[in-house]
């Protein structure tokens, strides 16, 4: 290379990285989904989470609102299934209001499939309608404790009963028409009990090839009336090979269902304690994705700035498959709204860096 060559292409060099330093333009990210998920409020707490709706989530441009309801609203079609003390319509078109007054797209969840029991306490579903059970030869203990004999974290339903849809469908279809909403979430995380041996229907059958059916059933269903599945993407994910455990990912082959399931379908990627990189999977496989942080202010930021570079570097074709950023809430609303507010009489309660009121602030500030 000739002298005034490697001169031209030095002075190239300094301008190109000195570039920064004299006029940069701020590389903005806008994520398609800034959500927020937590139990819905009960009926005396709703006048208060409306007023945060108003005050803290629209202010930080929260568009998505994911309220887990499962029992707590009052079913006409099956009032069986209602919680003791439960939402009205009349309190639930005060929560679709707020929400239509600042374009929170507002997604009601009711925990499908898995989760229907807790601890020593089985859930309406499979109290009322016993013969749902995918393991009715497991007994709830007096005294829950883990890990046991059972394998028992909480009971699912049996996916190939040949009644529990028309049930399922209905709860669906009236939470939907309630919270006047195009997407329900499924829930669907941390299923342990699928495919049992001894279940005379579901034994035997592969554990991803069920968990993609139910995935696929209700998908189905809700496209009937152009309304999208939301589900918790744990499932979808090989535990063993990854090293992510048994609880955000899965340890009994369900991880296989990702290449079995609509495309459609939306994921919130949760990972609490690391910030790991599985949306890349999903966005590569066609699907989209959200992450979904809890309490760790640390993760929730590596987490936002991941999806913020993911989007950043992808190819055209999978950047709107990374959608972005949904916080999560796993205690009840009022619970969140006094830690949040400062309002516990613990002074313990607000030192503890590892809340998911801190990782919502910091989640959000970024």
């Amino acid at each position: 290379m000739l002298r005034s060559q490697r001169l031209f292409y030095l002075l190239g060099w300094l301008l190109l990285g000195s570039l920064p330093l004299i006029a940069q333009p701020k590389l903005i990210t806008t994520f398609p989904t800034r959500g927020f998920c937590i139990a819905a409020p009960r009926p005396a707490g709703v006048d208060a989470f409306v007023k945060f709706i108003h005050e803290e989530l629209a202010p930080r441009q929260v568009n998505v609102l994911i309220l887990r309801v499962d029992w707590n609203y009052q079913f006409e079609k099956h009032p069986e299934l209602r919680d003791s003390i439960a939402l009205s319509k009349a309190d639930v078109k005060k929560l679709v209001k707020a929400c239509k007054d600042h374009n929170i797209r507002l997604i009601p969840q009711i925990n499908l499939l898995g989760h229907q029991s807790w601890a020593g306490t089985v859930y309406a579903l499979l109290r009322v309608y016993p013969q749902f059970d995918e393991t009715p030869h497991v007994k709830m203990p007096e005294k829950y404790e883990w890990p046991n004999a059972d394998g028992l974290y909480c009971k699912s339903y049996c996916p190939l009963h040949p009644e529990v849809h028309s049930v399922v469908f209905s709860l669906i279809d009236e939470i939907c028409d309630a919270f006047e909403t195009n997407a329900f979430h499924a829930g669907m995380d941390e299923v342990f009990y699928l495919g049992d041996d001894k279940c005379p229907r579901c034994g035997g059958r592969d554990k991803a090839e069920l968990f993609a059916g139910e995935v696929r059933t209700l998908r189905d269903h809700l496209a009937q009336k152009n309304r999208e599945l939301w589900i918790w993407g744990d499932r979808l994910l090989d535990g063993k090979t990854t090293g992510m455990g048994m609880w955000e990912a899965s340890f009994n082959n369900t991880y296989r269902a990702i290449d079995m399931i609509p495309k459609d379908v939306m994921i919130c990627d949760w990972h609490y304690e690391r910030p790991d990189k599985t949306a890349v999977l999903f966005a590569m496989k066609g699907l989209r994705v959200a992450t979904a942080p809890w309490r760790n202010p640390q993760v929730g930021a590596a987490q936002v700035a991941d999806m913020a570079n993911f989007r950043k570097d992808a190819t055209p074709e999978t950047r709107e498959n990374y959608q972005g950023i949904v916080q999560t809430v796993w205690s009840d609303a009022e619970n969140f709204l006094k830690g949040y507010y400062a309002k516990k009489d613990d002074p313990k309660y607000n030192k503890d860096e590892n809340t998911p009121w801190n990782c919502f602030k910091t989640v959000f500030a970024k």
